[in-house]
């Protein structure tokens, strides 16, 4: 099973924000283990995009995006 899943649009929404990855798990608490994940486009809560929207000030899209699987 491959995710169709892919958080490639959260990737950019930092840079453009100017945040780094430290600065989210040292100010935001948000879990390495959570952004690991991300990394590997595995599964996360939708608690946690739920923070990140707020964090980063930004809608859904901004965040995770599906691709579909051909």
């Amino acid at each position: 099973y491959k995710s169709m899943i892919s958080y490639e649009p959260f990737w950019n929404t930092l840079k453009v924000r100017n945040i780094s990855q430290y600065r989210l798990i040292k100010d935001y608490r948000i879990s390495a283990g959570q952004l690991s994940r991300m990394r590997a486009n595995q599964n996360i809560s939708t608690h946690t995009i739920d923070m990140l929207c707020e964090i980063l000030n930004c809608e859904v899209q901004d965040i995770i995006i599906y691709k579909k699987n051909i």
